[in-house]
């Protein structure tokens, strides 16, 4: 039947194409969580009237995030092509996306979180404040539990779009299903490639899409 739907179909290479996707939006999702939670951090606490406030660090910050949630994705992979080279020693394959991805998604990320922190009750922190609490215990024990629901959500909007930047850098060499399927399906003319892998991609942001739910429930005190 599998053979009769996508007769151009090879089992191991679209088997090794998905592990590819799986494993560039997995790390790439964990170094988006890293550095856009940091990010993010940095955009509330140095706010006006934040905790940290600081116009200039809060000018920087923000103006980076702003420029790099600009460049569109296929850009900004063409324009980190000598860092990516750099960095990994080849702008070819699963491992070569990651610097893009992490990049294109943590800025991305990065706001979502300035979002959520800002949704945590004023009060909150004002009481943390009066009983003494040192910015360290404000921000791990109040800000971030707080926020974690939203925090959860935030990254899995982002790890859906990091799985659609994936098919986009799958374009140019990166492997994964996108690149299965824009060099063996689309320039083959083998349209049951494209859409065995176009299942798998929709497939893969279903399972994301249902984990984050559930995770960010699991958190949700309220």
């Amino acid at each position: 039947m599998f053979n009769e739907l996508f007769p151009n179909v090879k089992v191991e290479d679209i088997i090794e194409a998905t592990y590819e996707t799986l494993y560039m939006t997995i790390i790439s999702v964990a170094g988006t969580f890293i550095i856009g939670l940091l990010l993010g951090l940095l955009l509330y606490l140095s706010a006006p009237g934040g905790i940290w406030q600081n116009k200039t660090l809060n000018w920087i910050t923000s103006s980076l995030v702003n420029i790099f949630r600009a460049i569109p994705f296929i850009i900004l992979i063409l324009l980190l092509f000598p860092f990516t080279d750099f960095l990994i020693g080849t702008i070819r394959g699963p491992e070569a996306a990651l610097p893009a991805l992490i990049i294109g998604g943590a800025p991305f990320y990065a706001r979502l979180v300035e979002i959520a922190l800002k949704e945590v009750d004023k009060g909150v922190i004002e009481a943390a404040k009066a009983m003494g609490a040192k910015y360290r215990t404000i921000i791990f024990k109040v800000l971030l539990p707080e926020s974690m629901p939203a925090l959860i959500s935030g990254i899995t909007v982002t790890a859906i779009a990091l799985i659609g930047y994936t098919a986009v850098a799958g374009v140019i060499g990166a492997g994964g299903l996108g690149d299965f399927a824009y060099f063996f399906g689309f320039q083959r003319r083998s349209f049951d490639v494209v859409a065995i892998c176009t299942i798998l991609i929709v497939i893969i942001v279903f399972i994301f899409q249902f984990i984050g739910d559930v995770t960010s429930r699991k958190l949700d005190k309220r």
